[in-house]
């Protein structure tokens, strides 16, 4: 495989910004919710802080970006460090879970929005400002797709993704145990899902579905 360094350099400076504010935001959301409902364990810590440094796993944050733009992928993904959450220390631990777990798809939701108008802004600019629109242009497209990623990802209904952790606090007490049983394996479940292509199969659509949609939005003259 030929690999092409000015198209890796060229993606890192377009996509490393957009990925890097969807993973930590995604992940401090889940913290500074949890710390609003009575667990401080991320605050003690120092997640709950914009520092790229503090959330960033080696793996998840950039071997896994980096290889899929080596692969040239038609989009990224990748992962923060988890924020810990001590679900005990919560003041409705069921109930709250669910909030805390929904903190982060909802910002990645809300990421996509506003990189959808400030899109919409940046085409309405001169064509003199080309220089400085253009990149952001793809840097906004970058951004919606990485933010509707994440958030369709993590809402699948399967520990420990946070869809998993919804729906563990939910359903009813005896289907929630049966389906918390699996976050041990639900990994494992995934990368197995990865393997066979159908995750690709379940979000693939939904995301380029929503991507589409929002560029129709931002572009529509």
């Amino acid at each position: 495989m030929n690999i092409d360094i000015n198209a890796i350099m060229q993606g890192i400076s377009i996509w490393g910004l957009p990925v890097l504010m969807a993973i930590v935001l995604h992940e401090v959301a889940h913290g500074w919710v949890a710390f609003k409902l009575g667990d401080d364990t991320a605050y003690w810590l120092g997640r709950l802080t914009l520092n790229p440094i503090k959330h960033i796993d080696p793996i998840g944050t950039l071997l896994i970006p980096i290889a899929l733009l080596i692969m040239q992928s038609p989009f990224l993904f990748g992962y923060a460090k988890p924020v810990p959450i001590n679900w005990k220390k919560l003041r409705n631990p069921q109930r709250d879970m669910v909030w805390v777990a929904l903190a982060g798809p909802i910002t990645n939701l809300i990421l996509a929005l506003l990189s959808t108008l400030v899109l919409m802004l940046a085409v309405q600019l001169p064509a003199s400002l080309l220089w400085f629109t253009q990149p952001l242009a793809l840097m906004c497209q970058a951004s919606i797709i990485i933010n509707l990623v994440l958030l369709v990802f993590n809402l699948i209904p399967l520990p420990p993704l946070d869809g998993g952790r919804v729906a563990v606090g939910l359903l009813p007490y005896s289907l929630s145990q049966q389906l918390s049983r699996l976050e041990p394996y639900g990994f494992m479940i995934i990368i197995v899902l990865l393997i066979m292509g159908w995750l690709q199969a379940i979000i693939g659509p939904v995301v380029m579905g929503g991507t589409a949609w929002l560029m129709d939005f931002a572009l529509r003259k």
